[in-house]
């Protein structure tokens, strides 16, 4: 063979072999091969205690990647999570970290990522105390960690940080500190302001608060916790390394007994701007995370949300889109608290973490910002894109409430819904149900590990005034904020108004597909601190409260967003009712208030719909 055809076939067999790998490289939602590789195939698990700057010691848990036994000895990007729920526990003599509760954390640590787990003052091992969550004291402590970190001859000194819920808050609160060593964070359904959702509409959430103060408990003082349902935390806390570990942490849960009770400290401030008896500060501003945009937009960190259109904070996901002013990623899926379904989210934040950690061109930040679900779309077609929310081609549209008979539910009334205005006079008559509930399994119990999904809501349909239009003519997406305008009077001042948006379909079941509440006396419009997107803002201080009148009121408020096709022949329904009483504590009155909701062309009581015109979709498909 000549010299220049064998040049030729090595030239040839080269070029078929970079088009292959090429070929090979995908990067795209929840997909990701070809720009790096798990070179790892186990890893090591040490843990001590790093002191802060008022000496208390924080138990930290360092998990290093392996090969073939050996553990890598060269720096690598660190990723870690400021831990709330026991970084590593025991169960059966056997120790799980942070990599068994995490699973999806395992592809990030086998593609060369140290993995860092931090017990939070307080809890765990670490020891201090909690004296509500997200202290002040918490976020200089993710300072200082970080910066830690950073330093160790195993890092490369490129931080990031991961986590869900509590983990996730802690990371916004890391940023708003500025550690200038942490270059970019993927929090999970984590939470913007916190008022709205401990007193939503002004309504207490007791049930969360007192389901949580019971976890808490148990897990600061490292009890058995084989009565709740929590599967994926929970046992004794694990010592440090050494002879002394174990005393150590049984010294560190003794001072946990002093940790201040959840519900004993949010149930004693019911407006936004309530003072705290203990700490004497305005407790819901100084421990909100959007307190603090301003530092974080500063800090100029990059941030990846993950939301759930059935987790408790999708509207908290879509106002830190529109509030942050640093690179980000939005993420909006089918998912409650506790999912971890749809895309291999060990993928997506391998993607993250690769681009802004280890400096990979994978394309992630060229791609639309936002990725979000559309529940019941066909499938292959759920997932749509945009760069923008709400999506800018949603038409606000009003579906009154009209008088039935709808002919689908033996509620109180069985009003219809429906596009076409209301006419002169019109309005119905309800007594209040206090028994009216959407149960004990849905997105708020889902929160502290509790039951999913929804039942089939007819039940309490049943009980409440309800509101359902025809079978569609034609399939119908809503994406976005649903916002509800209720004209009422009551014979009292005051009262719980729960809306819920459903979608029935073509059997008669009723399902769940967001809500949204106010108290009456809160109704008063306000002018939110932040970008609110447009949507009514009800600053709830003790000076806005408002009794209602013996004329009609108007109650408007948002409801949780969502993101649905309603297929040709299924219908859309609007139930109201005045209480939830598994969820939320609203007083019960004896006798029972009378409400009379109105729905005539001087008082057009109806809820605006974000619909997404079928051309376009409200987006492009991945």
């Amino acid at each position: 063979m000549s010299l220049a055809r064998l040049s030729w076939l090595i030239g040839s067999t080269l070029a078929i072999g970079t088009a292959l790998s090429a070929q090979q490289r995908v990067s795209r939602l929840g997909e990701y091969q070809g720009y790096s590789e798990p070179v790892y195939d186990s890893w090591v698990r040490s843990s001590q205690y790093v002191t802060m700057r008022d000496g208390v010691r924080l138990a930290v848990d360092i998990i290093r990647p392996a090969r073939g036994g050996q553990v890598e000895t060269k720096p690598l990007p660190v990723v870690w999570t400021h831990h709330r729920y026991q970084r590593a526990s025991i169960r059966q003599d056997t120790v799980r970290s942070v990599i068994d509760w995490f699973g999806d954390m395992k592809l990030v640590l086998l593609h060369g990522y140290v993995i860092v787990a931090v017990d939070t003052r307080g809890g765990g091992a670490s020891f201090g105390t909690q004296q509500g969550f997200f202290m002040p004291a918490e976020a200089r402590d993710a300072y200082e960690i970080t910066e830690w970190l950073a330093r160790q001859p195993w890092s490369t000194g490129n931080i990031g940080m991961f986590g869900r819920s509590y983990l996730g808050i802690t990371q916004y609160f890391a940023a708003s500190e500025r550690p200038p060593h942490l270059k970019a964070i993927f929090p999970e359904m984590a939470v913007f302001d916190w008022y709205p959702f401990i007193y939503p509409g002004g309504v207490y959430r007791d049930n969360f608060f007192a389901s949580w103060q019971k976890l808490t408990y148990h897990l600061d003082r490292s009890l058995p916790l084989e009565w709740y349902n929590m599967v994926r935390v929970g046992g004794l806390a694990a010592p440090v390394d050494g002879d002394s570990g174990s005393t150590l942490r049984d010294l560190a849960l003794k001072a946990h007994e002093q940790n201040r009770p959840m519900d004993e400290m949010w149930s004693g401030v019911p407006f936004r701007n309530s003072i705290d008896q203990i700490t004497k500060q305005p407790i819901h501003r100084e421990r909100s995370p959007s307190t603090y945009l301003a530092a974080i937009n500063a800090s100029g960190i990059p941030i990846y949300t993950q939301g759930g259109l059935f987790d408790a904070f999708p509207r908290d996901a879509v106002l830190w889109f529109n509030n942050l002013r640093v690179p980000q990623k939005l993420v909006l899926g089918p998912w409650y608290h506790t999912d971890r379904t749809v895309i291999d989210l060990g993928k997506e934040r391998l993607r993250w973490y690769d681009y802004w950690l280890k400096g990979i061109q994978n394309g992630v930040m060229t791609e639309p910002r936002i990725h979000y679900w559309v529940l019941n779309a066909p499938e292959g077609t759920e997932w749509r894109t945009s760069n923008v929310w709400p999506l800018p081609n949603q038409q606000s549209t009003r579906f009154y409430f009209h008088q039935g008979p709808s002919g689908t539910i033996a509620s109180k009334n069985d009003g219809k819904l429906a596009t076409g205005n209301p006419p002169p006079e019109g309005r119905d008559k309800y007594e209040v149900d206090y028994t009216t509930t959407t149960g004990t399994a849905n997105r708020w119990t889902n929160t502290y590990g509790g039951l999913k999904p929804y039942p089939d809501l007819r039940e309490n349909d049943a009980k409440g005034l309800t509101y359902t239009t025809d079978p569609l003519p034609a399939d119908l997406q809503v994406t976005g904020h649903p916002v509800v305008s209720l004209w009422v009077t009551s014979t009292v001042t005051d009262g719980d108004f729960f809306v819920y948006l459903e979608w029935v379909d073509e059997t008669g079941k009723s399902m769940y597909l967001t809500e949204g509440v106010l108290r009456a006396s809160h109704r008063r419009v306000g002018i939110a601190p932040y970008n609110a997107i447009g949507l009514p803002w009800h600053r709830s201080n003790r000076e806005d409260l408002e009794p209602l009148s013996p004329r009609p009121n108007e109650i408007r408020f948002d409801l949780q967003p969502t993101s649905v096709l309603f297929r040709k022949g299924q219908r859309i329904r609007v139930t109201i009712t005045n209480a939830d009483r598994d969820n939320n504590l609203t007083p019960v009155l004896n006798p029972a208030p009378t409400i009379r909701l109105f729905r005539n062309s001087t008082h057009p009581s109806h809820i605006v719909l974000p619909v997404i015109p079928s051309a376009g979709a409200g987006g492009s498909r991945p």
